[in-house]
């Protein structure tokens, strides 16, 4: 893989997962739902998944630099 393209897709998925990581906790700590018409545990499963699935992949683009 190139670097360019390499370093952009590696920053764009950590700052999804990063974000996403972060705003579902924020979310969590209120006792407000993470996505409305889920269950709150359910939801705040699949995108904390979510988040770290994003961390991992951008880890792993930083790797093929």
């Amino acid at each position: 893989m190139e670097s360019g393209p390499a370093i952009f897709a590696g920053m764009v998925f950590a700052l999804f997962g990063g974000g996403l990581l972060v705003w579902t906790a924020a979310r969590a700590r209120h006792r407000e739902p993470v996505a409305h018409g889920v269950s709150p545990i359910a939801s705040a499963a699949v995108a904390s998944v979510a988040g770290v699935i994003a961390l991992a992949v951008g880890a792993w683009c930083f790797t093929r630099l």
